[in-house]
C-alpha cells in the first residue's frame, strides 16, 4: 500500500505468543516501524512452538524489525533505554511486574520519555483477577464463550485465539486514540486491553438479551433460529450454509427452487409463521435440494443475492478466489526458509490493502542497523557485540 499513515512512528514491543504481537502487527501493516525486542540468543520462544501453536510467529511478526539483546545485562539495558527515549509507543505483554523488574515499568519510562504510549496486553485489566494467569482458552471458559459454542454440558472453545487476535486490536485501538490526544497534550498515556474482557465484549449481546427478555441465551446448538432458512443443507457433492431471511428472500427461494405450493401455504404467510413452522419446513427444504451440486445451488444463490457459504476448512483459504485476487493474502518466508501466503489486515484504504514492507525478521537481524540510527560508533557497536 502506497499510504502509510503511521510511517515515523517508531513502535518498540516486548511481546510473545498472540495478544501483544497482533497489536504490532495491526500497527506496522498500517506503516509504523514496529521493533520487536527478543531475549538472546536464540529469540522470541515463539519461534519454536510447535503444533497448534506453529503458526503464531508467521502470522503476527511480518513488518518488523528485530533486535536482540540481554535486558539483565548493563549494556543491553542501555541499549533499550537508548531505544525507549526515541519511541513512540511500547507494547508488552508480559505478566504484572515483569516489566518493572527489568527498569522499564510504566513509571521509570515517563521519566525517561514522557511522549511515549505505553500499551500493557494482560490477561485481566485492574481488579480482584488482575495477578492471575491467562490464556485465550481460560478466558473463554470463565467469559462465557465456551458455554455458548459447545452442545449443552460440553464448553468448547472457539475455533481460533479470538480474544487475543481481538484483545490485539484493542490494544492497537487505544494506542491510536493516545497518539491523537498526544498531538495536544505532548504526553503519552498508559492503555491496558484484558484478554478477560475483550472475551465480556463478545458475550455483551447474550447479556443484553436476558437484560431485555429475561431468557438466557441457550448454547448456539440449541439457540432459537429468528428466520425459516438459516441452516446447512447436505447436497450431492457435500454441504452448503443458506440463508433465507425476509420476506422477499422467500418469495424469491420458493419461485427459483419450485416451492409453491409454500408460497401459497396459509400457514406461512409472515415471518413468525414460517419460524415456528422450521420443524417441517426445513426437511422438506432439504430433500428438495439434496440432488443438487454445491456449485449449482450457490451460483443460483448468488444470482438471487440470496446470502450462501461453502463450509470451508482453513487450508482451503490458500486457494480463494476472493482472496487471490484482492491482496487478501501476503507472501512471507518461515523459519525454515519456505515461503507461504498469509492473511492480510481485514481493511483496504482508498481501494488498497496493506502491503508487506518487511519479511519475517531473523533474531536480532536489525540489531546493527537499530544501533547505528542510535548513534552508536563503530567503536561502541563492537563493545556491544
Amino acid at each position: 500500500m502506497s499510504a502509510q499513515m503511521l510511517k515515523g512512528v517508531r513502535v518498540v514491543e516486548f511481546v510473545h505468543m498472540v495478544m501483544g504481537p497482533t497489536t504490532g502487527l495491526v500497527l506496522a501493516d498500517l506503516g509504523a516501524d514496529v521493533i520487536k525486542v527478543e531475549p538472546l540468543p536464540v529469540g522470541d520462544n515463539t519461534r519454536r512452538l510447535g503444533g497448534s501453536g506453529s503458526g503464531f510467529f508467521a502470522m503476527m511478526n511480518r513488518n518488523k524489525r528485530s533486535v536482540a539483546v540481554d535486558l539483565k545485562s548493563a549494556k543491553g539495558r542501555e541499549f533499550v533505554l537508548r531505544l525507549l527515549a526515541t519511541a513512540d509507543v511500547l507494547v508488552e505483554n508480559f505478566r504484572p511486574g515483569a516489566m518493572d523488574r527489568l527498569g522499564l515499568g510504566v513509571e521509570d519510562l515517563r521519566r525517561l520519555n514522557p511522549r511515549l504510549v505505553y500499551c500493557s496486553c494482560k490477561g485481566f485489566l485492574p481488579g480482584p483477577y488482575e495477578h492471575r494467569v491467562a490464556l485465550d482458552e481460560v478466558v473463554q471458559m470463565m467469559g462465557g464463550l465456551a458455554y455458548m459454542t459447545g452442545p449443552r454440558g460440553q464448553p468448547l472453545r472457539a475455533g481460533s485465539s479470538v480474544n487475543d487476535i481481538m484483545g490485539g486490536m484493542f490494544g492497537a485501538i487505544g494506542i491510536l486514540s493516545a497518539l491523537i490526544e498526544r498531538q495536544s497534550t505532548g504526553v503519552g498515556r498508559h492503555i491496558q486491553a484484558g484478554l478477560f474482557e475483550n472475551n465480556v465484549l463478545l458475550m455483551a449481546q447474550h447479556m443484553a438479551q436476558f437484560a431485555i427478555t429475561g431468557q438466557e441465551a441457550p448454547p448456539m446448538s440449541e439457540r432459537m433460529v429468528a428466520w425459516p432458512i438459516y441452516d446447512i443443507f447436505t447436497v450431492a457433492d457435500g454441504q452448503v450454509f443458506l440463508g433465507v431471511v425476509t420476506d422477499t428472500q422467500w418469495k424469491l427461494f420458493c419461485e427459483a427452487f419450485d416451492l409453491p405450493e409454500l408460497l401459497a401455504d396459509a400457514r406461512l404467510v409472515t415471518q413468525a409463521d414460517r419460524r415456528a413452522a422450521r420443524d417441517w419446513v426445513v426437511p422438506l427444504v432439504a430433500e428438495r435440494l439434496k440432488a443438487l451440486t454445491k456449485g449449482a445451488l450457490m451460483a443460483r444463490f448468488e444470482e438471487l443475492g440470496l446470502p450462501f457459504a461453502p463450509i470451508a476448512r482453513p487450508v482451503e483459504l490458500f486457494d480463494d478466489p476472493h482472496l487471490l485476487a484482492s491482496d487478501g493474502l501476503l507472501p512471507v518466508t518461515l523459519e525454515d526458509g519456505r515461503t507461504t501466503s498469509l492473511p492480510n489486515l481485514p481493511i483496504s484504504i482508498d481501494g488498497e490493502r496493506p502491503a508487506l514492507r518487511r519479511d519475517l525478521p531473523k533474531v536480532g537481524e536489525h540489531t546493527g542497523e537499530i544501533a547505528a540510527e542510535l548513534g552508536y560508533s563503530e567503536a561502541e557497536w563492537a563493545a556491544l557485540l
